[in-house]
């Protein structure tokens, strides 16, 4: 296969607004040991995405200064040292940056199959959300079946995941979300209960109305200014996991309600792990999680599509909040 010398991609071109995000052209990234080129046919957009745009999320050392963390399309190129792919492989990818772009280097590790009878675009919009639900909520947060989760954001992409998995494997689900419309959506996704954190004190709703008068696991992208209510809903030998701080990173807490209850607090960020780490987070997911993908158990949730080079539009889109699940750029 002959491939082109350059490519469209969308650079930030300065910290800032959508309006930074321009058409440019570069060179073909080559794959190192261990990676793969892929031709991109779609790719996610994600709030990390938005973050680095306004320059306070850059890439880690070694990592494409492009946006973009997951893709979907064809391996056209293999590094050296690769073995488990071949090229004409279709295949979604968990990257550290590069991929809004026509071609993007990604670790084999990372990359999974398409689901059966999944589209480019259905599959882009699998990698972000899935790693960081599967590694936060079942991996450090070790949700069980019979337990009950608190996600925030249900509509995020993130939390159309995390309803539809947790209670894929047997728990009660409890989410925050800002309208009785997004509410509602929460609930047909599966979610037992959804508050509208805008009319409700979710945790005064937590406390009174989940089976055990709270939950195990608080799944949590809002920071500091929600973290003294999370710790209330908890139960005792509760986990708290952070995965964001959309609203504050420092936060004052009471220890004595931690140690009394014996909670545990974590949190994580998958980006600048290395590729040995995602690379076992990818295996656990094509084993427990992508059988439930192949039958539809769970599905992917596409609020928009927009090509390339309305990428600003969809960061406009992203940061509006209006959406219902993910936001997919086609290339």
């Amino acid at each position: 296969m002959t491939l082109p010398a350059s490519m469209r991609c969308i650079e930030i071109k300065a910290p800032g607004g959508p309006e930074q995000l321009v058409l440019a052209e570069r060179p073909l990234p080559q794959p190192k040991a261990g990676e793969v080129l892929i031709a991109v046919a779609a790719a996610g957009v994600n709030r990390p995405d938005v973050v680095q745009r306004q320059g306070l999320y850059p890439a880690p050392p070694g990592a494409s200064d492009l946006p973009g963390l997951e893709v979907a399309g064809k391996v056209v190129a293999l590094g050296p040292d690769v073995t488990t792919l071949n090229i004409g492989d279709e295949v979604c990818a968990l990257i550290a940056g590069g991929g809004y772009a026509e071609y993007a280097a990604a670790p084999a590790g990372s990359c999974l199959p398409y689901p059966k009878g999944f589209s480019a675009i259905e599959a882009a919009s699998l990698p972000e959300t899935f790693f960081t639900v599967w590694h936060n909520v079942f991996e450090r947060g070790a949700l069980k079946a019979g337990e009950a989760l608190l996600v925030h954001g249900g509509t995020s992409g993130i939390g159309v995941t995390a309803i539809q998995l947790a209670k894929a494997f047997g728990a009660f689900v409890v989410t925050t979300a800002g309208s009785d419309e997004k509410c509602a959506a929460c609930v047909d996704l599966g979610a037992d209960l959804a508050i509208n954190y805008r009319t409700q004190d979710f945790a005064e709703d937590v406390k009174a109305k989940t089976p055990g008068k709270g939950v195990d696991v608080v799944l949590d992208m809002v920071g500091a200014a929600y973290l003294a209510r999370n710790l209330r809903c908890l139960k005792a030998e509760g986990r708290y996991v952070n995965i964001a701080h959309l609203q504050g990173s420092k936060a004052e807490i009471d220890l004595l309600p931690m140690m009394l209850k014996r909670l545990t607090l974590t949190g994580s960020t998958l980006r600048i792990r290395d590729t040995v780490f995602k690379a076992g987070v990818a295996a656990a997911l094509k084993r427990e999680v992508w059988p439930l993908l192949d039958r539809r158990t769970v599905k992917p949730v596409i609020y928009r599509v927009l090509p390339l080079v309305e990428a600003a539009e969809a960061h406009r889109l992203m940061e509006s909040s209006q959406h219902i699940g993910k936001i997919i750029l086609t290339i």
